[in-house]
């Protein structure tokens, strides 16, 4: 029995695509504060390689039940796919530590504008008109969220945009080597993270004598657990599968809203304070990312 796409099913993919991402924004925004919490008992690299090695542990059975094909493409696009999402942590995580924290939060939202060129460049068609608008208004929610840039700009802001420009080739390169893949969002997903894991692993023993024992404390493992399963396995899966059904710049532009989330998650649960301008600026994005749903193209 076949079965036949109606116009109306590609349409309703890109809902399901649109609620994925805003879901991906709502946790990967918790999980500076959660990750803060957990890097208070471990190194870093070594706590990243503990995060992505136990998501490669919890998805190796959907790898190695994949056929031979799904496999194969699985490794094809998930080991560039993963060695782009490394090198992000890498500068994330360092380029944090070199700067302020309101200066990373609006550079790294830069994503959103260097989206739709490196789309138009690889893809070599334009996104709509009104994408370059929305990214804008999403950028000055972002500046006024952050409080914008402060102090001279140095090595840590020069790391933050690299992170987001990387960003942005990783949402365009998962699109363009996806295309077409057999290998199922889960499957791939297990090979990105197990690069990610391996990576840091080896760059953590490379870079010192070696790594602590790991913690014991319950709050570390409960950190970890939320982060394993909520902004990895899900939010890798989701995004991993969104962009087969919807456009780079789309993707971007509803994660942009990730400093948005980050804020709230700061004031109801961290007990943190916003500004006037914050609430103002992350209305914006929230605006920018629900005009781009409803106008209902990717």
């Amino acid at each position: 029995m076949s079965i036949v796409l109606t116009p109306a099913a590609p349409q309703a993919l890109l809902r399901v695509s649109d609620i994925a991402m805003i879901g991906v924004a709502i946790v990967w925004g918790s999980s500076y504060g959660v990750a803060k919490s957990a890097l208070a008992f471990y190194p870093v690299l070594g706590f990243l390689a503990v995060r992505f090695i136990l998501t490669f542990a919890l998805l190796l059975p959907s790898l190695l039940r994949a056929s031979a094909r799904q496999q194969g493409d699985a490794l094809r696009t998930g080991m560039p796919l993963g060695i782009l999402m490394l090198a992000i942590f890498l500068c994330e995580t360092f380029g944090v530590a070199n700067t302020q924290a309101s200066n990373a939060a609006f550079l790294i939202s830069l994503c959103v504008v260097f989206t739709p060129f490196v789309e138009w460049w690889m893809a070599r068609i334009g996104p709509p008109r009104a994408m370059f608008l929305f990214a804008g208004v999403s950028l000055a929610g972002a500046l006024l969220l952050s409080g914008g840039l402060s102090g001279a700009l140095g090595f840590g802001d020069g790391l933050m945009v690299a992170a987001a420009l990387l960003r942005a080739i990783t949402v365009c390169q998962t699109s363009r080597l996806t295309r077409g893949s057999t290998a199922p969002a889960l499957v791939l997903t297990a090979v990105q993270s197990g690069v990610i894991g391996f990576g840091c692993l080896i760059l953590a023993v490379a870079a010192s004598d070696g790594l602590p024992a790991l913690p014991r404390a319950a709050a570390f493992w409960q950190s970890t657990a939320y982060l394993v399963l909520g902004c990895t396995l899900f939010a890798f899966y989701a995004q991993n599968w969104a962009l087969r059904h919807s456009s780079p710049s789309r993707v971007a532009l509803l994660t942009s809203s990730e400093p948005v989330f980050g804020a709230l998650f700061a004031v109801f649960w961290l007990g943190e304070s916003l500004t006037v301008a914050g609430w103002l600026g992350g209305g914006l994005m929230v605006v920018a990312a629900l005009w781009a749903c409803a106008r209902g193209n990717g």
